[in-house]
């Protein structure tokens, strides 16, 4: 009988998963994960040294790390958008987070500012995953809708959708103690931080509003695509507590900044525990990414973070810049239903690729545009047959584009192109455009066609 109770209560422990299983041919749910402005260097496995990020860090070492994958952009709204729309910025909607020119004004602060946002024409992922036949839900920071009211997640191509807009400044203003949130059409209270209380922080939130939406899809009837955009750790420096940092023998920020890390990192391992006990993770593909890199304004504050943890590694610049730094970014793919991945890839991929790639995964290979590659090949361990060409433009700093080709990378500011070869320089430290005449062609033709002009965005 005991033995009988203890084979029972062995098979109820395990229910969850026996039955989630992947059945051949099953469609894959989809969890992609979103930092904002962490560096390349701020993560364990990319090299940090001081910051404790052992959830992101088990998430690669039990899946694929990416050490060549770039953002969209260097700064957010254009970044986010290259990931929704499956386009780089020589042809996407948004190239920047305010336009130049047009645009629809609102208040930022004391200051009005025009934005563009995402269209009815701009198919999303979430258009392709919703016609794959998934469910799909957005959690956290949108921050493609501009002051445009009618272009939140709900619009295009989400089914559920809980988080902040540009355009209700109480679900923002103060970013990480919102005392409203907007969730799935409505304004609703978080009463645990009205009247500047700070009882809810926003990453909790996040985290708590994700775990819901995997509760209901525990059924399986339709694949899930869920994607999960924290705030962490962009500025301004605010946390509950230090948590382990607190008795750390460094300044404040520098604590402050290591615990929005480590927040996150406790969040990122809360959504993978619960993929795990409840099965899911049988049949779920999860990626792990930021937005660009580190620093998210030029502070000095916000400069003395960065240098104290080396938030960029070895590479050069930080967000707003073209250089490595800018756009260089962690991305680790986590998939249990797949054997023998790479353990490493150094396939170099961008954000434009997620929509091929999350096409492929939900075999829905056709329908749409894109200036990506899926990366699911490389997942799976497989090389690319050639070098192709990945672009970036921005207009913040001056007119500037950005190319990687194979070992190189071109910055073009001024008018003047500067090449890097990345497999020997990868801080870019000397330009070696006066040496390779032949790539510099190669690459000056490219951006001959590289791009198409945009209506909120001019080059001077």
């Amino acid at each position: 009988m005991r033995r009988k109770l203890l084979i029972i209560g062995f098979l109820l422990t395990c229910n969850a998963a026996i039955f989630a299983q992947r059945a051949p041919g099953q469609k894959p749910n989809i969890v992609f994960i979103l930092a904002d402005d962490l560096g390349y260097g701020d993560v364990g496995v990319y090299g940090q040294q001081k910051i404790l990020t052992p959830n992101i860090d088990k998430l690669a070492k039990e899946g694929t790390q990416f050490t060549d994958f770039y953002a969209g952009a260097p700064v957010c709204s254009p970044s986010r958008g290259s990931i929704l729309t499956g386009l780089h910025t020589g042809h996407a909607t948004i190239r920047g987070n305010a336009t130049e020119q047009g645009g629809i004004a609102g208040k930022k602060g004391k200051n009005v500012v025009y934005r563009a946002n995402l269209t009815k024409d701009d198919y999303t992922i979430g258009n392709l995953l919703q016609d794959a036949g998934y469910n799909t839900s957005l959690v956290g920071k949108w921050h493609v809708d501009g002051y445009d009211s009618l272009a939140t997640p709900l619009q295009r191509g989400f089914d559920k959708f809980s988080g902040w807009l540009i355009n209700i400044p109480s679900t923002y203003t103060s970013i990480y103690w919102p005392d409203h949130r907007y969730i799935n059409g409505k304004l609703v209270t978080v009463v645990p931080n009205t009247n500047e209380k700070r009882g809810y922080y926003e990453t909790n939130m996040c985290t708590d509003e994700a775990l819901a939406y995997l509760k209901t899809q525990k059924d399986g009837k339709k694949p899930f695509f869920l994607m999960l955009n924290f705030n962490n750790p962009h500025s301004p420096l605010d946390v509950p507590d230090q948590a382990i940092y607190k008795h750390m023998n460094w300044p404040e920020d520098m604590k402050t900044y290591a615990a929005m890390v480590y927040y996150m990192d406790q969040a990122v391992g809360k959504v993978k525990d619960y993929l795990i006990k409840s099965g899911l993770s049988e049949n779920t593909i999860v990626f792990f990414a930021s937005d660009n890199g580190p620093r998210s304004e030029p502070t000095s504050q916000l400069k003395a973070v960065s240098e104290f943890f080396d938030s960029n590694g070895k590479l050069k610049g930080y967000k707003r810049d073209m250089y490595e730094g800018g756009i260089r970014i962690p991305f680790i793919a986590w998939a249990p239903f797949l054997k023998n991945v790479p353990k490493i890839s150094n396939v170099p991929g961008y954000f434009a690729d997620i929509m091929p790639t999350f096409a492929e995964i939900a075999g829905k290979t056709s329908g749409f545009k894109t200036d990506g590659l899926s990366i699911y090949p490389a997942i799976k361990g497989e090389k690319p047959k050639k070098d192709r060409f990945l672009y970036w433009e921005f207009f913040e700093l001056g007119f500037e584009q950005g190319i990687r080709y194979g070992r190189w990378k071109g910055v073009k500011r001024h008018h003047k192109l500067e090449l890097y070869d990345l497999k020997t320089d990868i801080g870019e430290t000397n330009d070696v455009a006066a040496s390779h005449p032949d790539i510099v062609k190669q690459i000056e033709d490219y951006l001959l066609t590289a791009r198409t002009d945009s209506p909120y965005w001019t080059v001077k």
